[in-house]
């Protein structure tokens, strides 16, 4: 049986592989499943540093599997689709390991979802992203929220709205993609993101991507507060120490993730 997720690891990067190319790797079941599993792992595998959202196939990933939805269709079954997509995305958001999306082809419904929700994306200047379920009577509630998070509101409410495809270039101009490359050089300019990443303090990333979440949901003075706490704390690690010591000392430092 084909496996409907891949990973790979290579240099403390996980590259976890939508694998259902025939289906434009639509979020099945099994799918969003296998995913939230392996992230879970990679949670707690100090061997890995950043994770890299990757596909195969024509598409990235064309949002939820309707067909499959559409072969139960009852209350309690949605309900535990959306249930088990939220905690997917949630569990993106609050790894301790920064995940970045590699886009092509198409990015739709919570395909977009899911980019808009990795910390960081690069996609090729093929790529398309939208939010079309206004097209088919489904508003898209939930990748809304991710959508929203990521782009302005004006702009997140055009792609609602409209379910118009949006082009790479305007998505970057967006926000909610960080950068564009030709489809060749695709896997290698995500390689080396990756790779830059994972060769900083495991700790410190950590630590850096909590507080970036937490406060941007706080007010600006309990965002400070929290942020001067963290600061704080970070100060008094291992790395902390090395790092500065190293920057002072002009030398390369050696982390120990502690």
């Amino acid at each position: 049986m084909t496996q409907i997720l891949l990973r790979h690891d290579s240099d403390a990067v996980a590259t976890l592989t939508l694998n259902r190319p025939d289906a434009r790797n639509a979020l099945s079941i099994g799918l969003m499943e296998a995913l939230d599993a392996e992230l879970a792992a990679i949670a707690d595998d100090a061997s890995i540093r950043v994770v890299i959202l990757a596909a195969n196939g024509p598409a990235f990933c064309a949002g939820h599997d309707l067909r499959e939805m559409r072969a139960t269709p009852s209350k309690e079954a949605y309900e535990a689709v959306f249930a088990l997509c939220s905690r997917l995305m949630r569990r993106i958001v609050r790894l301790p390991k920064p995940v970045i999306a590699r886009v092509h082809g198409i990015a739709t419904a919570a395909g977009c979802q899911l980019v808009a929700s990795a910390d960081l994306a690069i996609a090729a200047d093929t790529a398309r992203f939208a939010t079309p379920g206004v097209n088919i009577g489904l508003f898209c509630s939930t990748p809304m929220v991710a959508l929203s998070r990521a782009v302005g509101r004006k702009a997140a409410m055009e792609m609602l709205l409209t379910g118009d495809m949006v082009p790479a270039v305007r998505a970057r101009e967006l926000g909610l993609i960080n950068r564009v490359v030709p489809e060749a050089e695709l896997v290698a300019a995500t390689a080396a993101l990756a790779g830059q990443i994972a060769a900083k303090s495991p700790l410190t990333v950590a630590i850096g991507k909590e507080a970036f979440y937490r406060q941007a949901d706080m007010d600006l003075d309990a965002a400070y507060d929290y942020a001067s706490g963290v600061m704080t704390r970070n100060m008094l690690a291992r790395d902390a120490a090395e790092g500065i010591d190293a920057f002072l000392t002009k030398r390369q430092p050696h982390w120990t993730g502690t």
